[in-house]
């Protein structure tokens, strides 16, 4: 007999709150507004004036903020012998090399956040309050995906 599978599983729902308590602090952060995240990658802006002249430093303490969780994260999760608490067993990264398809991803990434002002995570987020921007960049977005799956294929 098989095992029916609830819609709304105990891993789903820790998931869908963890999405929820991430998406609350994206719109706490300011991370989706573009203007804001523009402000702060644009480092030149210091020149602007006095110094941090235009330039926004705020982000930094949301990414600051991050690390740290992330790294009480990596500090408390054991690498063998115990298992979470939704899954058979740990899902860690092995690979440790940096090859150029890395460097080219993370490369634009950050020149599509920087031109843009919206990453994946906030994007995703900003669709609910709405706006064209958002739109564009979400379809932007998923045929890029689609193109990288295409070459990755090849």
């Amino acid at each position: 007999m098989m095992k029916s599978k609830s819609l709304i599983s105990s891993k789903n729902l820790i998931a869908l709150l963890a999405g929820l308590v991430f998406a609350f602090g994206l719109v706490l952060s300011g991370m989706t507004q573009p203007a804001k995240v523009i402000g702060f990658l644009n480092v030149g802006a210091m020149l602007d004036g006095s110094f941090p002249g235009k330039w926004d430093p705020s982000l930094a303490f949301v990414m600051g903020g991050a690390l740290l969780v992330t790294l009480v994260a990596f500090a408390v999760t054991p690498r063998t012998g115990k298992r979470p608490w939704f899954a058979e067993k740990f899902e860690l990264p092995t690979r440790k090399d940096i090859d150029i398809k890395l460097m080219g991803g993370a490369a634009l990434f950050g020149i599509g956040w920087a031109l843009a002002g919206y990453c994946p995570g906030p994007a995703l987020t900003s669709v609910l309050v709405g706006g064209t921007d958002v739109l564009i960049f979400i379809a932007a977005l998923i045929i890029g995906m689609w193109f990288a799956t295409r070459l990755a294929a090849h």
